[in-house]
């Protein structure tokens, strides 16, 4: 799998059929270890002028890649600005 297959799913939150946003960088280790997703912040209009854009979510918290979509399994705090 490519960086750029990623790049192309949704991050969907388990816990609430969320649909988070897209990959738009990651976090590796020295060794090539992917350990972070950052992902932009799907935009709503009542957060639309946040400066808070992306969102961290560790690698541990994935529990299925698919063809489309990429779930994780956390409550995430969108208010965590990466």
């Amino acid at each position: 799998m490519h960086i750029s297959d990623l790049q192309n799913k949704s991050i969907v939150d388990i816990n609430t059929g969320k649909n988070l946003g897209k990959i738009i960088d990651l976090v590796v280790d020295d060794k090539g270890t992917i350990l972070e997703l950052i992902i932009e912040k799907k935009r709503s209009f009542l957060n639309f002028l946040s400066s808070k854009d992306s969102v961290s979510i560790k690698w541990i918290n994935i529990e299925k890649i698919g063809e489309d979509v990429i779930l994780i399994n956390i409550n995430v705090d969108l208010n965590n600005k990466k």
